[in-house]
């Protein structure tokens, strides 16, 4: 449930040059956790009482106990409320969250916009159902959902928990090592593993995603061909070399594709379906993690390279589909990625491709490619800021009066 919800509400209360930047937060502290976990378990590895297992599971309570109690203090998303058709509270968090008043500019400005975008669906049949997720035309709902999905499959896929998971179990059995020494370089993994989470902060918006993800597969891939090619005449020297493979791959994981399927379904969907949309992508990443961690430790007992080569070959496979089906977004509004995805479909273009031709749209401009494009055909256009203004604030006025 948190997996699904954070990104999504991140994404919606964010701005367009930060969003990036603040959802990289979700994948770093997952590694950071992972960390604690693996140093806590090798400190209790020296103790011989139940307190080694009680402890870490105990423990975790505390995490549960913080996101918990934060959670409460936590607006609702603003697109949730315009939604719902909380107009006044939607203004209310917008005003917070720009650091304004409700009849500001700016926050009448974002406000129309997310209105308009609410309409926009609405006018070409957009319903709540689960049904609308596998709908195509301009918005591209199916499309979209599956985008979102297969960025989750390939996190899993292309080896991540594998290495994760089993870090220890791979130095112990395919690399031969004995003793605590596999639990000290599991401890040491894991560090590398947090920190090699901070490149992405200063990446993610002005590299851009799709960058990123290429350069992501590809480095993972080469990583497992060096750790797969050492394997194939296995010795103590070789091990090492090993060793130089999973740790790399570890390094391009934390950057690129750890923060990058949690970021994209909450971009790329619209509106209407984006929370579903972002679920079902989540429900990708937990059966394909599952499914992973159980056949790691056969595939692992069967080969000692087999197991590198599938996951380098899940990398270079994921290569051309990211080409091909991942538009950039970094820097631009959410409601630009449906006009990305409108203009696409109805001048026959790959996405990619109008994502790069198309430069950032003012508010004004997206309104006005809105209704170029055919998604909003209301019969009242709002085509000027004071129009806008004037408009949020009678709806706000009116809100108030029934209240």
């Amino acid at each position: 449930m948190d997996t699904a919800t954070i990104p999504v509400w991140q994404s919606e209360c964010s701005r367009a040059h930060n969003r990036g930047f603040l959802v990289c937060f979700e994948g770093a502290i997952i590694a950071v956790g992972t960390l604690v976990a693996y140093w806590v378990d090798f400190g209790l590895s020296y103790v011989n009482t139940s307190v080694q297992w009680r402890f870490p599971v105990a423990f975790q309570i505390l995490f549960a106990i913080l996101v918990t109690a934060g959670a409460l203090m936590f607006p609702e998303s603003p697109r949730w409320f315009v939604v719902q058709g909380h107009d006044q509270e939607a203004l209310q968090v917008l005003a917070q969250l720009n650091d304004s008043s409700v009849d500001a500019d700016d926050v009448l400005a974002n406000f129309n916009l997310m209105k308009a975008d609410l309409k926009a669906l609405q006018s070409v049949g957009a319903s709540s159902s689960w049904g609308i997720l596998f709908t195509g035309g301009k918005t591209q709902n199916f499309q979209r959902m599956m985008i979102g999905c297969s960025g989750q499959f390939f996190q899993q896929f292309t080896g991540c928990n594998a290495a994760i998971y089993y870090s220890t179990l791979l130095f112990q059995q395919n690399l031969h090592m004995e003793g605590k020494l596999p639990l000290v370089l599991g401890g040491v993994f894991a560090t590398v593993y947090a920190l090699a989470t901070i490149p992405s902060f200063f990446m993610i918006e002005r590299v851009g995603r799709r960058n990123l993800f290429l350069i992501g597969f590809l480095g993972q891939g080469l990583s497992f061909i060096i750790a797969m090619g050492c394997l194939i005449d296995s010795n103590a020297q070789n091990a090492k070399g090993a060793i130089v493979g999973i740790f790399l791959f570890i390094c391009f994981f934390a950057f690129t594709t750890l923060p990058l399927p949690w970021i994209y379904p909450p971009e790329i969907n619209p509106l209407r379906t984006r929370t579903k949309a972002a679920s079902a992508s989540t429900c990708v990443n937990w059966i394909t993690n599952f499914a992973v961690v159980m056949f790691t430790p056969v595939f692992s007992n069967q080969s000692d390279w087999g197991l590198y080569l599938f996951f380098a070959l899940v990398n270079f496979i994921a290569i051309p589909f990211a080409w091909f089906f991942y538009c950039e977004t970094a820097g631009r509004d959410l409601e630009e990625v449906d006009i990305i995805f409108a203009k696409a479909y109805v001048e026959d273009k790959w996405p990619y491709q109008v994502a790069q031709q198309m430069p950032k749209l003012s508010i004004a401009e997206i309104t006005q490619m809105q209704n170029d494009l055919g998604l909003d055909t209301s019969d009242h256009q709002v085509t000027s800021a004071a129009e806008k203004a004037e408009t949020a604030m009678a709806s706000s006025s009116e809100t108030k009066q029934d209240q």
